[in-house]
């Protein structure tokens, strides 16, 4: 199948029109970075869970011009329509993530956009190559990997030389390569949590945030974290050893809240703090964490108690006076899906 570069997309056909692709993917956790100081040799580096669900979903029909309700969605395709040199697209969001929550909103999206650009016109995404073009995959490498294959994943993060106090110039990157993946067993269920409070940061606002921290990252952290990756986390994914690979995240969640501490007002921000301490005491749940800048809280547990968990939630909601929605969702196992029909009309 040609890349982008040596398409040569004339104006779509009566045919093409009739024809639309859906790209669906699913979000992710981000359980926390592996190193956050100068004092490395490589920065970042993302550990995080591609989740069958919630999910994301657009559609895409080839098109003169970008044609897009949605505002964000047609920044996207302003993106994607450039980078793969094509006349335009018509394409709309049929389901959506929440925004800036901690469930990787803006990649899966981004991502979905471009796939779903690509696809309409018979191209391939090479979405690894083409993500920093999207604005995505300057820090944690994660979204762009379960997006492309899902499961439980490690990257390798950025060379320190190249990422200083503040990223690259938006686009001069490469996405961090992926250094361990594994699927999980089918049975694990993930809790997720999604109380309505103010939203995670994002945009300039996370770029100034982490700016702050990595200044002040102290370099011990990075080396307690590394015999919890290496020793711990790794081994109990591998070995499918659930309460393991829970007290791994849980461990690496707080260590990763030292960081932030001074950035988020504590350990975890409010009120994912209430949540996760309220969590904690669940006899079902382990590997109670926050996810990015939250709000979003996840507990790792299995089929068979799920409904326990979720009640447990649902209770540190309402006790807490909060409101929200309470999800479970297994692993994902695979990456975006790409469904190619005729257009209903």
């Amino acid at each position: 199948m040609p890349n982008a570069s040596e398409s040569d997309a004339g104006p779509p056909s009566p045919a093409d029109r009739e024809r639309g692709v859906t790209v669906s993917a699913g979000a992710r956790l981000h359980v926390g970075f592996q190193n956050l100081s100068l004092a490395r040799e490589r920065l970042y580096g993302g550990i995080g869970i591609g989740l069958e669900t919630p999910r994301v979903t657009v559609t895409a029909a080839r098109a003169d011009e970008i044609a897009a309700a949605d505002p964000l969605v047609r920044d996207y395709a302003v993106r994607a329509v450039d980078v793969l040199d094509v006349p335009g697209i018509q394409i709309n969001i049929e389901e959506r993530l929440p925004r800036h929550v901690g469930l990787g909103s803006g990649t899966q999206l981004a991502l979905a956009v471009l796939a779903a650009t690509a696809h309409a016109y018979d191209l391939e995404p090479r979405v690894r190559t083409n993500a920093p073009a999207m604005g995505r995959g300057g820090r944690s490498g994660i979204g762009v990997a379960t997006f492309e294959n899902g499961g439980f994943v490690v990257d390798a993060g950025h060379p320190t030389n190249r990422f200083t106090t503040a990223p690259p110039d938006e686009g001069d990157w490469t996405v961090p390569p992926v250094v361990a993946r594994h699927d999980l067993p089918d049975d694990w269920r993930f809790l997720v949590v999604v109380p309505d409070a103010d939203p995670g940061r994002s945009g300039t606002n996370e770029d100034a945030s982490m700016r702050t921290v990595v200044e002040r990252a102290d370099p011990a952290i990075a080396d307690e974290l590394a015999g919890v990756v290496t020793r711990k986390l790794l081994p109990a994914a591998a070995a499918g050893r659930l309460e393991a690979f829970g007290e791994a995240i849980r461990e690496i969640g707080r260590k990763n809240g030292a960081w932030y501490t001074d950035a988020q007002g504590g350990v975890f921000r409010p009120p994912a703090g209430e949540l996760v301490e309220a969590l904690e005491s669940c006899p079902v749940l382990s590997g109670i964490g926050q996810s990015s800048w939250g709000p979003v809280v996840y507990g790792v547990t299995d089929r068979g108690h799920a409904e326990e968990a979720v009640a447990a939630a649902e209770d540190a909601l309402a006790e807490r006076g909060l409101s929200g929605e309470v999800l479970v969702s297994c692993a994902a196992t695979t990456g975006a899906t790409v469904k190619k029909h005729h257009l209903r009309r």
